[in-house]
Formats: C-alpha cells, structure tokens, sequence
C-alpha cells in the first residue's frame, strides 16, 4: 500500500513544486512506482512534468467535482515510473463549488483509496494557502513534508503550518504526521543559510533532513523544460540532493 504525502507550506517561493517534481523522479529512479497529484491551480507540478495542462479533458478539479473517477484523470508514464494527475487553474473555483458538499473534506482521501494500492508512494503538491484544497490533500495524507526556504523569514508560517495540521490530526485525519522538515534554496557560502537552518533545528521538534537542497541553476531551469532535474542535469548538485533525499525518506520508511 503506497504511503500518501502531502508537500505543504503556506507560504510561496520555498520549493514545494521544485520539491515534489524532483523528489519523485530520484525515487522513481531508485525503482519506486509513483503518484504525483497536482492540487495547485497554478498547474506548476503538471507542467514541471511536460504535461500541457490547458488542453486536458480530466484533471484533479473533474476528480473533486466527481465528474470522472481518479483512474480516467491519470497521466500515466510522464517519466519511468511515474503517473500524474494533473491539474490546472480551473481547480481555483473548486472551493467555492464544494460548499456545502458532503463530507468535502474527504473528496480526495476517498479517490486516493482507489489507487493507494498501486504505488509505492503519492505525493499531493498543495497550493501555497491552507484552503480546502491544502485540508483535503492532509485528510488524505499519512505525512506531510514541509519546505524551508534558508532565508530570513523561514520560521514565519511554520508554526501556523504545524497549528493547522495538529488540527487536521485532531479532527479529520488522527494518523497524520510530520514526515520532515527540508531546507531549500541552501548557500552554504552564506551566514544567513547557516543561522537559518540552526534556528529552526533549535525551536522545532519535527524530523529535519540532514540533506539540504542547495540553489542550484540547474534546478531553476528544468521545469522549463519540462522535465525533473534527474533528466535534465543528471550530475548536478540539484540532482544529487534529491537522490540524498530520497535516500532518507526510504530509510525512514524502511
């Protein structure tokens, strides 16, 4: 049965879709087989993946509004052992359309059910806000993995994040853990990284990754191409991270 994780942080900029994209591929390139499910409207981890998300008959937002089950929505093979379902900015209005639906907070956790079966992981790219979307992706989820971005601001967010998954543990999903803290966008020439990252591993009590994901050109450029950066710059510093990355995930899970 494959392990559902979300990748949430509430606030933008921090490497969740970076992290998603490249996270799955090293796994999926270690022979794991992968879901990725879009939730974000802006559509980033679908393209990030070479899928033009304008011109699709199902996405995530059809799978919510039950238009289509989650099988008639998945992209399969986007890379080697990877599937997709994609989204795009047609899913901004899925708020507004599940007032009032039953049980709305468990739309996706039902459609993961499925599928859960046939992956060894899935992983849910949440929008950078705790709206519905980012509550049923939770509800859905064994774990969540949190982003940090190494700057100033770091720790701004990351008690409301931990706040809004307590409750979600409280009330809707009582399994739901804290998989681990990643930093990215990490310059080791910098102080500010360095106190960044000792300041956090100070004030929280969640597991932080010994693996930092570093800035790295290599990593800015790959979504525009359309493809993860085990692809597009296998041998860079981007790429390595991610591997690292997964190899402690696997670990912890092992």
């Amino acid at each position: 049965m494959g392990k559902v994780i979300a990748v949430a942080n509430q606030k933008g900029g921090v490497g969740k879709t970076t992290t998603t994209i490249n996270l799955s591929a090293a796994l999926a390139e270690k022979g794991k087989k992968i879901l990725v499910i879009d939730i974000d409207p802006q559509g980033n981890t679908s393209s990030g993946f070479g899928v033009d998300k304008n011109h699709l008959e199902n996405t995530i937002y059809q799978v919510m509004l039950d238009d289509c089950t989650i099988n008639e929505a998945i992209v399969h093979n986007v890379i080697d052992n990877i599937d997709l379902v994609p989204a795009n900015v047609n899913l901004a209005g899925a708020e507004i359309e599940l007032i009032g639906v039953d049980h709305q907070d468990f739309i996706l956790k039902d459609a993961i059910d499925f599928v859960k079966d046939s992956y060894d992981y899935i992983f849910l790219d949440c929008p950078p806000s705790l709206n519905v979307l980012t509550v049923n992706a939770m509800t859905a989820s064994n774990s969540v993995i949190v982003p940090i971005q190494c700057e100033y601001y770091a720790l701004e967010g990351l008690s409301q994040l931990i706040h809004t998954i307590n409750l979600v543990r409280e009330r809707l999903n009582k399994n739901l853990d804290v998989e681990g803290i990643v930093f990215t966008m990490y310059d080791g020439r910098t102080n500010l990284s360095k106190e960044v990252v000792e300041n956090v591993r100070s004030v929280v009590s969640q597991k932080v990754y010994q693996t930092m994901i570093p800035r790295n050109v290599s990593l800015a450029e790959a979504p525009s191409h359309g493809e993860p950066i085990t692809k597009y710059e296998p041998k860079s510093a981007g790429a390595e991270a991610y591997r690292n990355l997964a190899d402690e995930l696997i670990a912890d899970n092992a």
